[in-house]
């Protein structure tokens, strides 16, 4: 797809990934970027178009579609961890905060903006995933369990939109140097770098991007026996 000239929105656009997204997509040559954030007030680049997108709140949802009627790309990146649910203790609540939002608040956003990227011929849907999408984590089990559903949710994305022409790319990441991974010591992946790669898949047709070496590894050994 042609990134240069394009439209897009980029949920959770104000810090991290996202952010690195928007800069990315205007460093590429979209037109306009929109960044779908809770708070407006939060985006601080001049070169985006702040919107209020709270993906959880049907109606915020209803009128970003409506406002960002012009979008010809839709990068779904707004996620929490819920990492603070482990395997045998901790409330349950931080998972279904993960699954509501990596999960239903893709679905969400994706069922809106499905009408307008036909409009606009078709266009292309990224889901930012997770290495976790393939590798259940008794650490933080609702996180994983939250990007093995988007990732399901992408594939079944990718075939109802296949008719309309539009691109469905998973993004596929370990550890990213963001808020969200300071947590961890183990080896992290720069943001810039994983919306690089993305940028290349966008460009390329290409709907898979495995982004780090741990991510490529966790996916090859789906294929692998299963471990007692």
């Amino acid at each position: 797809m042609e990134i240069a000239g394009s439209t897009a929105l980029v949920t959770g656009a104000n810090r991290g990934i996202g952010y690195a997204f928007a800069r990315a997509l205007i460093a590429r040559g979209s037109v306009r970027v929109y960044a779908g954030v809770r708070d407006p007030a939060s985006v601080g680049d001049k070169d985006l178009t702040p919107l209020r997108l709270d993906v959880t709140v049907r109606e915020e949802i209803a009128a970003a579609a409506a406002a960002a009627d012009d979008v010809t790309i839709v990068i779904n990146n707004a996620g929490v961890g819920g990492f603070d649910t482990q395997l045998w203790t901790g409330s349950f609540d931080g998972a279904r905060e993960a699954m509501e939002v990596n999960y239903f608040g893709t679905w969400a956003v994706s069922r809106a903006f499905t009408p307008v990227l036909a409009r606009n011929g078709g266009g292309a849907l990224i889901n930012m995933l997770s290495a976790a999408s393939w590798a259940s984590r008794s650490d933080y089990p609702g996180y994983a369990a939250s990007k093995a559903a988007q990732w399901s949710l992408t594939g079944a994305l990718r075939e109802g939109l296949r008719e309309q022409g539009t691109l469905v790319i998973g993004v596929h990441a370990g550890f990213v140097e963001t808020d969200l991974s300071s947590f961890t010591g183990a080896p992290k992946i720069g943001a810039d770098d994983v919306a690089e790669q993305t940028m290349e898949a966008l460009a390329n047709d290409r709907v898979e991007v495995l982004a780090d070496e741990r991510t490529r590894q966790v996916k090859h050994a789906l294929s692998q026996p299963l471990e007692r």
